[in-house]
Formats: C-alpha cells, structure tokens, sequence
C-alpha cells in the first residue's frame, strides 16, 4: 500500500495596527472590510469537509483590532462617512467619498453590480469633480452602502435573508439600510475568533501566531543582519540591536492567543517567514515545537538552488517536502519550508482560470508529487520507507480573494470537495505530521539563513534609503525609552504599545522603492504617529522630523512624464519642447523663495542622453524685474542632489547652514549639481568615502531668460539604463538654505 502525500495548507490572517494614537480612530478599513469578507467564510467553507485539516495563522495585532470591531469600539474614516447622513456632507466630504468608495477590485467587486458599475462609469467618464457637483444624495448613499456590500462574502448573501434583500435591490438606500449593514458587519466579525476557537478545539484547525505587531524578528536582533543576503545592501547610519523586544513581542502574542483560544500556540509564523539564527532561541524559550519560512530561505541554508521542470515540479523534492531539526539551548524546533510555487499559484495566478480548471492544475502538481515520493521510496533503500513528504502551502489568507470570481468561494469549494474524496493525498495541520513523523534531517543553527519569503532576503524592509530613515527614528526612538528605566509595561503602557506599533513590518513596507499604494501616505503618517507618541508618553520633546512625511506622497502618476523630450536649453519657453514632461505645481508653498512668488511650478522629463528641468518663474512678475531679482542676489544658488535606490555607492551629506533635520533634506547624496544664478557657472560634485565630495566634470547645461531650463547628462550621473534615479531640488543664498522645490519632495525619475 502506497504512502499519501500530506498537504498542509496554513493560511496567514494579518493586518497592522491602523489605531492613530493621536487621533484616536483608525486610520483605515481594512479590518473591517476583511473581517466581513475573508476570515469568516475561510474556516466555515472548510468546516464543511471535517476530514480535512489545515493552520490558520491570525496575527495579534488582528485579533485585538477584530475585537475592537466587534464591540463597536472602532470606527475608521469611512465608516463614520457611512454613518452620516448625506445631506451633512461637505465639500471634502463629499470628494472623498467619490474618490474612495470604489476602493476594491473593479472587476469582481464592482462591475458585477449594475448601481455599483453605472456610479464607477460616470465617474471614469467625466472625472471626480464632476461626481462631487452633480452626484445627487441618493447617488451618494446607495455608494455608500454598495461600498460597504461589496465586501461582505458571498457565503453570508445566500445565508442571511436580510444581505440578500440588500443586493437584490441593488438601489435607493438609506441611512437606516447603511446603519443596518454596519450591524451586520459587527455581527460578522463577532464570530470571526469563537469560530475558529471551536474548530481548533475539534482538531479541524491548528491556529497559530506571530510576535505582537508582526514585527521581522531577525532585524530587532540586529537590523544589519541584511548583508548576510545582501553583502552590499545600504545599512542605516543607527544600528538596531533589542532583541529583547522580540521576548516582549513572543510574551505578548501568547497572551492573546491564550486569552481567546484557552490553550498554548505550537507553531510560530515568523512575521513576513523571516527567519535567522539569532531568533531561535527565543523562539525555542517561549515553547513553540514548530515555526514555517520559504523554500528560498532553505535553498540557501542547504546550499542548494531549487530547480524545476517544464511543469514547475521541483527536480529534488525529498529536500523541501520534509520538516527540519533546529537544535537550540532550550531544545529542539520542528521547521517547515513553503513550496513558494504553490503558493503564488493559488495567491496570484488561479484567479483567472476557472474554478474547476484551477482545481485540476492543483491536484495535477500534488499528484506529481505524491508519485515521484512513491519512487523516491522505491529507488532509495535507505530512506526511511514509511516516512511520507509534507507539502507546505503557505499564503496570505485576505488579499487574493477579491481577485477570484465570488471572492474565491468556488474555487475553495471545488478544491475541498476534490481533496475529500481522496485518500492519496491528506490535508493536515503541521503539528499533526511533526507529531507523527519528527523531523530526522537537520539543519545547524548557525547555518540556517537570515532571510524572509521574498527573495530570501530583506531588501523589502530595509537597504532603501527611506526605509533606511525609518529605521534610523526607530532606532532615536527606542534608546530614547531605554533612558527611561522607570518606565516600564506596567506604568507606562501608552510607550510600549506604540514602540511595539512601529516596530512592525507593514510601514516599512510602503516606505521608498519597492511596493506603492493609494494610501502610503497614511502608513508613513500612522508610522510616525507611533513614534511621536512614544516621546509624549515618556514627556520628551518630539523631534521635529517626526512631523514631516518620510518620502513624498504629492507626485503621483498622474504627475510624471508621459513621453520623452527634447527640449532646446535657451531658457525661453516652447510648450512643445516640454509636451509629455512631468510636472510639479510649487506656487503657494512655504519657503523664501516660494514666498517672493518667483517660482510657479517644475518641470522634469529625459531621453536617452539627457534628464531636463525646468522652473517656469511667476507669471505676473516683469521679465526685466525676474532677471534683475535673479542676477543681483548675491550667491543665489540651485542645488540638483541624486542618490540611486538601487546602486551601493558613497553618499554625503549637503553642508548648508539651516539646513532642517527634516527627509528628504537630511538623506545622504551621491550627486551634487550647483548653478550660481548670478554668474550662469555650474559645478558638480561625487560623494566619496568619510562623507566627502569630490569635483567632477560636468557637460550639464543651463538656459536662464522666460525660465530656467537645465540639462543634466546620463554620462555625468554614470546611471544604468532602466534603473531608478531621485532628485531633490533646493535653493540657498550665501551658503543659507532657503527651500525646497517643490517642497520637502523627491522627484522620482527612471532612466530609460
């Protein structure tokens, strides 16, 4: 009789902790609007098939935020708007409500729903400002609530006599109907932990944790543990070693699962599956028995690459389908590796095939696996014969779904009633298979790799400049607390909490290079509304710098160039030269300059020899009076600063007095253009070590009469083709920093 193939699929539920603690309201929806949509219906579609067995990992810093919800203690932007009466709005109000309410994915969340879609069509055909002065009271209400409606799961509107009313109406609603979703959405995500309390407690579920906030343990033990991946990986100028705080963070997160499960976790989701050998002690010490990472980080640990076939099987499959034996002082941890193929399958690609194609493509791949395990077995007589694989499927359980036709209720359907009707391949929890089959291979603690699920590496959270920044006010921030001994979790909880807030993994997520949002600015905000109110607990001043965004949120898309250019540098102005540049309005902002009204707005754009600016001078100043004003300041000078977000290079900092300890000012450059404004000459600088300059030729290039246009060539800034370049733009005069322009605002420029 042949060995089944065990399949243990863990779901990872997270979301970061969007509570300002200055405002005291969350900041965004999103635990609410996946609390109505994917934790609920995830476990009561699988309940329905008991023989099958799988890990849900919900993350702490969710399940407080779910609880909050539940009692009606949580209210976010969004729902307050829902909760108003439409007649109330005002202008802002309304805007918002037109610009954000068709958050969610058009194609499966949107379009389906004829009122829904006719209110997204208008808006796509005559713009936003259109919607806000013609949109009438009820076309805002029934927004409002098909908002709210689109995100509760499709198993809940075939159960729930009241859900199904709403969606067959599809118009006309009213305060009250948008009152009484709200309800529903509470009573909804009030069964979200109970039920999966339950199922845990009948052995359907193993459901696991993460530390506190979800925070990537190996860089609180020491953040520049990113060059074991990455040798040349740009570190912060702080370096951040408390692992202690991942004691703190473990502490935590088994006093919540406690609290609402009544018995202890036994695997672990390191937070973003980031692992390295400075953790496991701690992991070990709390008695965790199990904790999962990706195929990349085992590849690396074992020296080995991953190959695949043609069809994606993996061409040494005994290596990943097997846990393993991580021995620490405080004993032995069980380690699972993801089959990261799988898994992006079903996050990313499933979604635009059938369900039942789906589910064949995925019991095909199983299948294959379960028969080269059999000749594994056959062909090696000492392998240990009655020792089955595991195969690990691990994703995040929330953000795929909306992507799948019916929020993936047809798909998961098929598939279980696949899987239960076999008995060659088992759906298991991870605790089950290591209790039953213990890990015999191991891997030496001290060779285990320091990496995470993207890339083995940490390069998503760190080695960019701005996230490099972020760890930086993170690291002032932490010492800051450590000074204060007396304050302690017990005493002085508003600390701790918002410390352990912004040591989490979402916010340097968003931050610089890498992954963008329509709401980055309101991560970067919440980040640092964390860390300010770390100081005001403490009664310390907070640094000025924790009032200003981390990168710039005001160039968006819409603002970047279109086409390339090839403008003559005259300084006269030609609208043609300049069709398809990004531009940047300035007018109106703080500053000396801005304040004299001599500079309305910044154009940018490039071609393959050269990138271009220019600065269009207020329109109603005199062109004699400009160049007078222009050619007689004394030392009056632009500053072109780049750094590379993709290159290792030397970087310095700009000597200018006055110069605010605010980003992007205070970053660290690799290229530094000058023209002195009363006498047209140009300099360039290259940042070399000890945070010096060094001159350089230049063949740049200035036009100064209706404008100022300037020409910067690619061979000067030694760029490669299609890599990321940032400028920051400022004016001094005698040496005194004036402004930026636009203001405190990198200008993303990519080179072709």
């Amino acid at each position: 009789m042949s060995l089944p193939l065990y399949v243990a699929f863990i779901w990872h539920q997270h979301q970061p902790l969007y509570k300002s603690p200055i405002a005291g309201k969350y900041r965004m929806p999103w635990v609410r609007l996946h609390g109505v949509k994917d934790y609920l219906d995830l476990v009561l579609l699988l309940a329905k098939y008991p023989k099958l067995h799988q890990t849900v990992n919900l993350v702490p810093s969710l399940i407080a935020q779910l609880q909050d919800y539940s009692e009606g203690n949580a209210f976010d932007p969004y729902l307050e708007l829902t909760l108003t009466p439409v007649a109330n709005f005002d202008a802002d109000q309304r805007r918002f409500v037109a610009e954000r309410f068709f958050d969610a994915y058009h194609h499966t969340m949107v379009e389906p729903y004829p009122r829904y879609a006719q209110l997204l069509a208008q808006k796509k055909q005559y713009g936003t400002d259109w919607c806000v002065a013609n949109w009438t009271h009820q076309d805002f209400s029934d927004l409002l609530a098909w908002h709210n409606l689109t995100w509760i799961d499709p198993l809940f509107r075939e159960t729930d006599p009241q859900i199904k009313a709403w969606f067959d109406r599809g118009e006309g609603f009213t305060l009250s109907d948008r009152q009484l979703i709200y309800t529903k959405q509470k009573e909804i995500i009030a069964q979200i932990l109970p039920q999966h309390h339950a199922m845990q407690a009948q052995g359907q579920l193993e459901l696991t944790t993460t530390p506190y906030t979800h925070p990537i343990m190996p860089l609180l033990a020491d953040n520049y543990a990113g060059r074991v991946a990455v040798s040349d990986m740009l570190l912060p100028g702080i370096r951040y070693r408390w692992d202690a705080d991942i004691n703190l963070h473990l502490e935590k997160s088994k006093r919540i699962y406690r609290k609402h499960f009544e018995c202890e976790p036994r695997g672990l989701w390191p937070s973003e599956q980031s692992v390295s050998p400075a953790i496991l002690p701690h992991v070990a010490k709390h008695g965790f028995s199990w904790l999962c990472s990706d195929e990349g980080v085992l590849g690396w640990s074992l020296g080995h690459y991953f190959r695949r076939d043609e069809r994606g099987g993996v061409l040494e499959p005994h290596l990943l389908y097997q846990p393993y034996r991580l021995e620490t002082m405080h004993g032995d941890l069980a380690i699972v590796f993801r089959d990261r193929r799988l898994s992006d399958l079903i996050g990313f690609s499933y979604s635009s095939m059938s369900p039942q194609a789906a589910c064949d493509d995925l019991y095909d791949h199983l299948e294959s696996i379960h028969v080269a395990q059999q000749e594994y077995l056959q062909n090696n007589p000492s392998a240990d014969s009655k020792r089955p694989w595991l195969v690990t499927i691990a994703l995040d359980g929330e953000n795929c779904w909306e992507y799948y036709p019916q929020d993936g209720k047809p798909f998961l359907e098929t598939l279980y009633e696949r899987f239960s009707k076999t008995d060659d391949i088992q759906l298991v929890t991870v605790s089950e298979f290591v209790e039953h089959f213990p890990p015999v291979d191991k891997i030496p603690p001290h060779q285990l790799h320091s990496g995470s699920w993207i890339d083995a590496n940490f390069t998503t959270w760190i080695g960019d400049p701005i996230k490099n920044r972020a760890w930086d006010l993170l690291a002032e921030t932490r010492q800051v607390l450590a000074n204060h001994t007396e304050a302690t979790q017990e005493n002085n909880p508003e600390a701790w909490e918002n410390l352990f807030a912004a040591e989490g993994s979402d916010w340097f997520w968003w931050f610089g290079d890498g992954h963008n949002s329509d709401h980055d600015h309101v991560f970067d905000q919440l980040f640092r509304e964390h860390l300010q109110a770390v100081y005001r607990a403490l009664n310390e001043p907070v640094p000025t710098g924790l009032m200003y965004p981390l990168e710039p949120h005001d160039v968006s898309p819409s603002d970047r160039p279109t086409s390339f250019i090839h403008p003559v540098i005259d300084g006269r102005v030609d609208k043609q030269d300049w069709d398809g540049a990004g531009r940047l309005e300035i007018g109106g902002m703080r500053g000396t300059m801005h304040q004299a009204s001599l500079v309305q707005r910044l154009w940018y754009g490039v071609d393959h020899f050269n990138v271009y600016l220019r600065l269009d001078f207020h329109a109603d100043l005199h062109q004699g009076e400009l160049n007078k004003k222009l050619l007689t300041e004394s030392q009056s000078t632009l500053h072109l600063l780049w750094f590379y977000p993709e290159q290792t290079n030397y970087n310095s900092p700009i000597q200018l007095t006055g110069l605010p300890y605010i980003s992007p000012l205070n970053y660290l450059f690799h290229h530094h253009l000058t023209i002195d404004l009363s006498n047209h000459s140009i300099d360039f600088q290259e940042a070399i070590e000890d945070h010096q300059w060094k001159n350089m030729p230049t063949q740049a290039k200035m036009g100064l009469d209706q404008c100022l246009e300037i020409a910067v060539p690619w061979c000067d800034l030694v760029v490669k083709p299609q890599s990321l370049t940032r400028l920051v733009v400022m004016l001094s005069r005698n040496g005194q920093f004036q402004t930026s322009l636009p203001e405190y605002t990198i200008i993303p420029i990519e080179v072709p």
